[in-house]
C-alpha cells in the first residue's frame, strides 16, 4: 500500500492508498517540529492499529513537507518501515507539470501536489483554494501550466491571533453565522473570520480569473476548513478534502516511487 504524507505547519495529513490507487483511509495529527523518527513511527503504529491496518503494509510512500526539520525524521521513519526511502516531493523534479513562474524552486511541494491532482481530476484551467495554516490559491491555466497564486494568513491563524489578544473572544466556535451582520460578539467574530475568509477567496479568485481570462475555470476547495468556509459562499464547484494527498500519490508514481 502507498502512504501519502502532507506535512503542514500546523497539521500533518496522512492518506493510505491501495495497490490500485484508491484512497482507503486518512488521518490528521498535529505537526510537532520536535518529533523524532521514533516518535513518528509510534504515531503511525497507533493510527494504523486502531483502524485494523499494519504499518508493514506500507511498501511505498511520498512526503510533501513544508517543515524542513521534519523532512529528515519522516525519511528515516518511513525508510525503517519500507526498507527504502520515500519519495520527497520537490519542485525540481519533472512531474509533467510546467511551472511557469520566475523561480519554480520557490513553489511549495503541497501547492504542486494540489495543482497536479486538480488538473488530473478536473482538467485545465482550474483553481484550487486550500484552507490550511495559510490560505493558498493555486492556478493552472488553460495550457495545463502552473501559473502561481496567492498566500495569505489562514482562518485559524487569524483566529488564534485575535483570540490571543482578546481573551473574552477565545470561546467563539468557528462556524458560519446566520448573517454577515453580526448581532452580538459571537456572530460578529464568526462573520469576520469565516465570511471574511470566504469573501477574500471570492475576490482573489475573481481577479485571477479576469487577469488570466479563465472565467470558466472550476474552483476547488480543499484543506481542513474548506467545508466550513464553503457554507458561507457559492464560490466552489467542488470540495475535495483529499486533493493534496492524491497529488502526492500521483507525483510519487511519476517519480517511480
Amino acid at each position: 500500500m502507498f502512504l501519502a504524507v502532507d506535512v503542514g505547519n500546523t497539521q500533518t495529513t496522512l492518506g493510505l492508498f491501495d495497490d490500485s490507487g484508491v484512497f482507503v483511509i486518512g488521518w490528521r495529527m498535529s505537526t510537532d517540529a520536535t518529533d523524532t523518527s521514533d516518535m513518528l513511527h509510534s504515531r503511525l503504529w497507533g493510527y494504523f492499529g486502531k483502524d485494523g491496518y499494519a504499518i508493514s503494509d506500507i511498501d511505498s510512500a511520498g512526503v510533501a513537507c513544508v517543515v524542513p526539520v521534519l523532512a529528515r525524521a519522516w525519511r528515516k521513519c518511513l525508510s525503517s518501515i519500507m526498507g527504502h526511502a520515500p519519495h520527497a516531493v520537490s519542485p525540481t523534479y519533472d512531474y509533467g507539470l510546467n511551472i511557469d513562474t520566475p523561480d519554480p524552486k520557490q513553489v511549495g511541494a503541497d501547492r504542486i501536489a494540489n495543482a497536479i491532482a486538480a488538473r488530473t481530476s478536473y482538467g485545465a484551467p482550474v483553481i484550487v483554494v486550500d484552507f490550511g495554516t495559510a490560505t493558498n490559491i493555486d492556478v493552472v491555466d488553460e495550457r495545463g501550466s502552473y501559473r502561481g497564486g496567492t498566500i495569505s494568513p489562514g482562518l485559524m491563524l487569524s483566529a488564534d491571533t485575535l483570540f490571543s489578544r482578546a481573551a473574552k473572544l477565545s470561546s467563539v466556535p468557528i462556524e458560519v453565522p446566520p448573517a454577515a451582520l453580526g448581532c452580538d460578539t459571537e456572530t460578529a467574530v464568526q462573520s469576520g473570520l469565516v465570511i471574511g475568509a470566504a469573501v477574500q477567496a471570492e475576490g482573489l479568485v475573481a481577479r485571477i480569473k479576469s487577469e488570466l481570462g479563465i472565467e470558466d475555470a472550476p474552483v476547488i476547495g480543499t484543506g481542513g476548513l474548506a467545508n466550513t468556509v464553503s457554507g458561507a459562499t457559492d464560490l466552489f464547484d467542488f470540495i475535495d478534502p483529499d486533493l493534496t494527498l492524491r497529488g502526492i500519490y500521483e507525483m510519487s508514481l511519476r517519480a517511480g516511487a
